[in-house]
């Protein structure tokens, strides 16, 4: 089911993965600033939540509605988020704000004013490409609530090692070999199913513990 919220920055539209059953807690996620909510990790995960009890709602951010190609300064994305995360608070169960790349960094920034139970991280860009100097941890370190990180091991906006230490209630979990889009190299021990499985699995066990 889709619908379209009316934002400070246009229309954003919302599609929803409803839980089977009760639902336990819903996890609403955007997208990165080149691509859309077809990226293979959000699509994993809308794919296998709900079976656990968790709804998911895939979260377009207005200049994607609009059919742009890139997406717009942090701010403005900001400010889309919010009214969109306020809609799907409700009275429903606990809210979990995610996303991947920018949108994780969109719901590190924005998870207090939210109310967000927890955030879950997606390839956290944590400095741009050959730029480890221009570090964004601080965006993660205080999100000022728990947060999940999944990282690939292989990710050029950072790996898991560059990390720093992280708060109490944080978590990072690595996925070998792969990349900023969670890709695997075919070459590699490892295949792409193992690494959606085991992003659906670690984000599913850390949403209902923590909920």
């Amino acid at each position: 089911m889709q619908t379209l919220v009316a934002t400070p920055v246009g229309e954003a539209r919302i599609t929803r993965f409803p839980a089977v059953g009760t639902a336990r807690a819903l996890l609403a996620l955007g997208h990165g600033a080149g691509g859309g909510i077809e990226a293979r990790d959000l699509r994993a995960l809308a794919a296998a939540l709900p079976a656990r009890g968790i709804s998911v709602a895939l979260v377009e951010q207005p200049w994607r509605v609009a059919g742009k190609k890139l997406g717009p300064m942090p701010k403005t994305l900001d400010l889309a988020w919010l009214p969109v995360l306020a809609e799907l608070a409700g009275d429903g169960p606990p809210l979990v704000a995610g996303g991947r790349s920018a949108g994780a960094r969109v719901a590190c920034r924005t998870a207090q004013a939210v109310g967000a139970a927890g955030v879950v991280a997606l390839a956290f860009p944590l400095h741009p490409p050959g730029r480890p100097e221009r570090s964004r941890a601080d965006e993660l370190t205080e999100s000022g609530r728990p947060t999940l990180v999944i990282q690939g091991a292989q990710d050029t906006f950072g790996t898991p090692e560059e990390f720093p230490e992280l708060p109490t209630g944080h978590r990072l979990v690595a996925v070998p070999y792969a990349g900023h889009g969670f890709a695997v190299p075919k070459r590699a021990p490892y295949r792409e199913d193992e690494a959606m499985e085991l992003i659906t699995g670690a984000v599913g066990d850390w949403i209902l513990a923590l909920c």
